[in-house]
């Protein structure tokens, strides 16, 4: 048998639960969870539209990142012009597009510095 695995979350660390929530949304991201587990807990899972892998955005979850420590994070669109003038249009500060022989590229942050690329793939021939 085969092993399989499949990156379902990562935690982005936050340092205003409220804010980044609402960027999130802002962004189209679906609430999935959002839980105080306890005093010291509260964790949000948070999925971008069509994709199979979630954030996790919190009080407590658990990691030794500071906010703002995540980069790279990569959302692969259909057409990165629509995506950006998209998130425009609701308010997200995005760059212009990158054009690149290996895809098109936007990128912006959230409120704490958190870095997200929008990727679109080069047409294959």
């Amino acid at each position: 048998m085969a092993l399989t695995m499949k990156l379902e979350l990562i935690a982005v660390p936050v340092s205003d639960v409220a804010r980044a929530k609402a960027f999130y949304e802002k962004v189209g991201f679906r609430t999935d969870i959002d839980t105080r587990v306890s005093p010291k807990l509260r964790f949000i899972q948070m999925t971008p539209p069509g994709s199979a892998c979630s954030i996790a955005i919190g009080d407590g979850i658990g990691t030794d990142m500071q906010p703002g420590d995540v980069k790279g994070l990569q959302l692969v669109v259909e057409n990165a012009r629509l995506a950006r003038g998209e998130l425009a249009r609701r308010g997200v500060e995005v760059s212009d597009v990158d054009v690149q022989p290996w895809g098109s590229f936007v990128f912006f942050d959230d409120p704490d510095g958190n870095g997200w690329t929008l990727q679109e793939l080069p047409k294959r021939g």
